[in-house]
């Protein structure tokens, strides 16, 4: 059975940090791209950073560029999001998914999702 087991939201002021883990098991890591998709209070799930499984290198929407960091640990089947310098409107639920097909960029590719970990900043 896929699981993806998010931890480490939290509240947190303004300008603050955060890291979220994401411990996956139940499939072959390297077998699926791997992304972080957040949903905020009324609106649409968006994708955040997706890491590509051809190179490793890791994506991340304009809104988040130069203040989150994804990365991921094979040998623990984990990956994290590094989220510093942050705004209140970085406030959501912050999803870890997998696509064994494509990107995990698109939310239309991801075969399955974690149950989420809540982000509060406050400002």
């Amino acid at each position: 059975e896929v699981q993806l087991v998010e931890s480490g939201g939290g509240l947190v002021q303004a300008g603050g940090s955060l890291r979220l883990s994401c411990a996956a098991s139940g499939f072959t890591f390297d077998n699926y791209a791997i992304g972080w998709f957040r949903q905020a209070p009324g609106k649409e799930r968006e994708g955040v950073s997706c890491i590509s499984r051809t190179d490793g290198s890791t994506r991340y929407a304009d809104s988040v560029k130069g203040r989150f960091t994804g990365s991921s640990e094979h040998a623990k089947n984990t990956v994290y999001l590094q989220m510093n310098s942050l705004k209140p409107e970085d406030t959501a639920v912050y999803y870890c998914a997998i696509a064994q097909y494509g990107s995990a960029c698109s939310y239309y590719n991801i075969n399955y999702w974690g149950k989420g970990t809540l982000v509060t900043v406050s400002s």
